[in-house]
């Protein structure tokens, strides 16, 4: 260790380039001295693109936490805090449990969209007991897992009896694209990846107690020949719908609860 502080203290480098590397020092404990060992070796050119790019990581980690930060302040802005069953769910080990899994996980949202599902599953997590804490930790799962495109499906076939690919595609904005197309594979394996995680299925009618009916086969007249054609990516017969899982995510993660505080967080000064 105190061969370690001699040759840092021995070379000139920048103060960032010392933080950074002890940064990463604790996150890796066997770090300090390879890092250690190359400063001795870097020239004065090396050491500046390395200052550079520490620079750049540690500003990178500094609106990652900003990102959070604003985050919670925005969760707690939508919360009644007079309210003393929300406050004892916010300081309850399940809710810091959840609070914990999320941001331990969360690296830094892929984009805004992401970061507000984010704050509504956890300000409705703490305002309302619809889902389970189980289930709740599934939809962070589903938020870190499937993309924007994903949860743009699942918006286009909440609150509808049925609706097919195709009138899902139009309704989500998309353009006419070839069968044959990356698109539409894309477009299929988002719509695999949603049925294999319980999140939409084909309709089905039900009982009144909710059970579902077995489809009756459909038999094809002698003589009438089958196309050779597979199904399309786009196809508009068959029916899909959100199953009760669905139906929470969208509550939960594309609800927003009305402000109880005005503010506007100030980070400029930071």
């Amino acid at each position: 260790m105190s061969d370690e502080k001699t040759m840092l203290a021995s070379n000139p480098i920048s103060k960032a380039t010392r933080g950074g590397m002890q940064v990463i020092g604790g996150l890796v404990p066997f770090a300090g001295g390879l890092l250690s060992a190359a400063a001795g070796a870097w020239s004065e050119n090396e050491q500046g693109k390395v200052n550079s790019f520490l620079q750049e990581w540690l500003r990178m980690l500094k609106d990652e936490i900003k990102e959070k930060e604003i985050t919670i302040l925005e969760i707690v802005a939508r919360l009644d805090m007079h309210d003393e069953e929300i406050a004892n769910r916010m300081k309850s080990d399940e809710y810091q449990s959840l609070l914990r899994k999320t941001f331990r996980e969360w690296s830094g949202a892929e984009s805004e969209e992401k970061r507000q599902y984010i704050r509504n599953i956890l300000a409705n997590a703490a305002a309302t007991s619809v889902a389970s804490d189980d289930v709740i930790r599934l939809f962070i799962d589903w938020l870190k897992n499937y993309s924007e495109l994903h949860f743009h499906v699942i918006g286009a076939i909440y609150n509808s009896s049925g609706i097919s690919r195709g009138e899902t595609w139009i309704k989500i904005g998309k353009e006419a694209v070839r069968e044959d197309s990356a698109d539409a594979d894309l477009y299929k394996l988002l719509f695999r990846d949603l049925s294999t995680g319980s999140i939409i299925r084909q309709h089905k009618e039900k009982t009144f107690d909710g059970r579902f009916l077995k489809e009756m086969p459909q038999r094809k007249p002698k003589g009438i020949s089958t196309s050779r054609e597979m199904k399309s990516a786009f196809d508009t017969e068959e029916q899909y719908e959100l199953t009760e899982l669905g139906s929470q995510f969208v509550h939960y993660a594309m609800t927003d609860l009305p402000l109880k505080i005005e503010y506007k967080p100030d980070f400029n000064n930071e």
